[in-house]
């Protein structure tokens, strides 16, 4: 069945009170359906239906593969809440057209958790641990902010709370609710530091009141972060160098980052720190540097951050084509060739250099493909005896540029069109017997 057709599909999203609390449009596709995927608490609610039944298997993708090829027929995939929402719906877009599914949500358990706790929705930030690093909430601590979390099971509100009083938001205000807008609903607060919840359901949300005690240190979504947020061994962009890198990479949502030679990763983790959904990948050979570059992306809350192991060029086979790259770890043996290939028309591209052959290779790819190239020299105040100078820190050279796109090709004029004479240009009215 084509996209023409209708849909074939009909996602389901039930809320907490099961199948009493659909709408008749949802209960008629579940009915109509001959084959209905869902968990095991989803499909353990239907009524003698005459469908065939489908538990998702593990790995998802297994269920996945199986779910396409029922296409053209009458299917139904129940969900929790909200499908389009950190749920089973927003994957299935990314394989099936829009036009071949219908989606019937619940509301959301950020609605619900909102709504009970008198938030408004729109000031909350709303994530998952489910089946996420809860490291990932370390990016979005700041005082004062509201947190709604969906929970990947019964232990994840403590996990929550060990983690918030390892940062020194100890003292934030948790609201653990379970079974949101079900029969077995419950609501109970508490300090992150004196967690003591009990007998937690595997249905849960977590909202959080974040607060900041001496021990904490909130970290900017700007470009900047100081060097002592990372763990490194010296061989990282520093703060200034960074901002300047970040500033012309131009984060965006979405967009794929290659840190090439990432050393400890800080250009990798602050431009995933500056966009919402963007990626990133961060090449680098040394496994000591790898391990310190995991530890920085959850430290910093971007656990996400993809780590190739591996020395430029050949390292980048296979990767995604970038949007951005950033160059730190060196220009030699083709690493420029390749990562320029790769760069997607229209994407940037930042090396810095220290050493005068590789700043020479620098002035060398700017007369060969413009951009902007800057030395940054940097002086900070340290301690001389009993008095203050300006020690220098290493000259950077910094060269950026902006892929071209390809100028498109006219197809060649036939030869009878440019033997054919071209037409006169026409004469007003009146005015032939004045020539």
């Amino acid at each position: 069945m084509g996209a023409s057709d209708g849909p074939w599909l009909t996602i389901v999203g039930i809320g907490d009170g099961g199948m009493d609390g659909l709408s008749s449009e949802a209960l008629d596709a579940i009915e109509a359906a001959e084959i209905v995927f869902g968990g095991e608490r989803h499909l353990s609610m239907l009524r003698g239906t005459s469908a065939e039944t489908v538990l998702w298997p593990s790995p998802f993708s297994r269920g996945l593969d199986a779910l396409l090829s029922c296409a053209g027929t009458p299917t139904v995939v129940l969900a929790t809440g909200d499908p389009m929402w950190f749920g089973v719906g927003a994957t299935l877009s990314r394989h099936i057209e829009a036009a071949e599914m219908l989606v019937l949500p619940s509301p959301s358990a950020y609605s619900l958790a909102a709504a009970k706790l008198g938030w408004p929705l729109q000031d909350c930030d709303c994530l998952t641990v489910h089946g996420r690093p809860v490291e990932a909430l370390n990016r979005v601590l700041f005082p004062g902010a509201r947190l709604l979390i969906y929970s990947g099971d019964g232990d994840s509100p403590r996990e929550i709370a060990r983690l918030l009083t390892g940062r020194g938001f100890g003292q934030s205000r948790l609201h653990v609710l379970e079974h949101l807008g079900g029969p077995r609903e419950r609501l109970r607060e508490t300090a992150a530091y004196a967690y003591d919840l009990q007998d937690v359901a595997d249905l849960n949300t977590v909202a959080v009141e974040c607060v900041a005690g001496r021990a904490a240190a909130p970290r900017p979504l700007v470009a900047g972060l100081p060097d002592d947020a990372f763990v490194h061994d010296g061989k990282m962009t520093k703060r200034v160098a960074r901002a300047l890198a970040i500033a012309a990479l131009e984060p965006m949502p979405g967009q794929l980052l290659w840190d090439v030679g990432a050393g400890a990763g800080s250009i990798a983790v602050e431009w995933l720190r500056g966009a919402r959904r963007a990626r990133a990948i961060a090449i680098e050979p040394a496994p000591e540097r790898c391990a310190m570059i995991e530890e920085n992306a959850g430290a910093l809350g971007v656990p996400h951050l993809a780590i190739v192991e591996g020395r430029a060029p050949e390292a980048l086979d296979g990767l995604d084509a970038p949007d951005a790259i950033f160059i730190g770890g060196g220009l030699s043996d083709g690493v420029f060739p390749a990562c320029f290939a790769a760069l997607k028309p229209g994407g940037r591209l930042v090396a810095h250099a220290v050493t005068l052959e590789s700043q020479a290779q620098l002035i060398g790819l700017r007369e060969a493909h413009g951009g902007e190239l800057m030395r940054l020299a940097v002086e900070t105040a340290d301690a001389v005896g009993p008095f203050q100078a300006l020690r220098p820190a290493m000259a950077v050279m910094h060269w950026h540029c902006t892929k071209p796109w390809p100028v498109p090709v006219r197809p060649p004029r036939r030869a009878a069109e440019e033997a054919a004479p071209e037409e006169a240009a026409p004469v007003p009215p009146g005015r032939g017997d004045a020539l």
